[in-house]
């Protein structure tokens, strides 16, 4: 038996900016990159044709969002094509917060199996940096997966069946505990078992896991 958490909403509250757009822009502008007077609109618009399920990398995002706007991000601070992965790095910076029973939860999986993070995150190195700042810190993982990692997003199969493979275990012995259920749902249709928050809390999945 393995099991993946959810990492935002299921183990970590973290604090996200209430307008990405605009602190995307401030971090853009800090690094000298000339932020077009319709940024809004261009950090909203899709810019990327990926295929159904896929992640885009918000670094791509923003690069071509700024070439959209004919604005080369390679004018900016350092010289070098880092200006936006530093800049997305500085905007998403958030505060975090342990949810009540995350360890205890993590620790009950772990007596059962290898344990992993599966989150969707187009953020670099977010993911590592919210588990940094909890207290599943030291890593408490097998495995820490992210939709940029493995490329796909929950609830795309190919996000589950990635982590799956990483922790060396059949699908269907997989478990996937998550607060979402139009994404960390999917887990049952990829064959898993899903476990929701709304079902199970964090508090009561060790006794949960025991009986099962």
């Amino acid at each position: 038996m393995s099991v993946s958490f959810d990492l935002f909403g299921t183990l970590v509250e973290a604090e996200y900016p209430e307008n990405p757009a605009a602190a995307v822009g401030a971090e853009l502008a800090a690094r000298n990159v000339p932020v077009p007077d319709d940024w809004e609109d261009a950090y909203h618009e899709v810019h990327i044709d990926a295929p159904e399920g896929a992640e885009v990398p918000l670094p791509a995002h923003v690069n071509a969002a700024l070439r959209s706007r004919d604005v080369d991000f390679r004018v900016g601070g350092d010289g070098h094509g880092n200006v936006v992965r530093r800049a997305l790095v500085a905007a998403f910076d958030p505060e975090v917060t342990t949810r009540e029973g995350a360890v205890e939860a993590v620790k009950a999986a772990a007596a059962h199996g290898p344990v992993a993070i599966l989150s969707n995150c187009s953020v670099p190195d977010l993911a590592n940096r919210t588990l940094i700042r909890s207290e599943l810190y030291p890593p408490m993982f097998d495995c820490i997966m992210t939709s940029l990692g493995c490329g796909w997003r929950k609830p795309d199969a190919r996000a589950f069946e990635s982590v799956a493979r990483m922790l060396d275990t059949p699908i269907e012995n997989l478990i996937h505990v998550g607060d979402d259920p139009a994404t960390d749902g999917g887990a049952a249709d990829a064959g898993a078992t899903a476990v929701l928050l709304s079902d199970v809390p964090l508090t009561e999945f060790p006794d949960w896991l025991e009986a099962h």
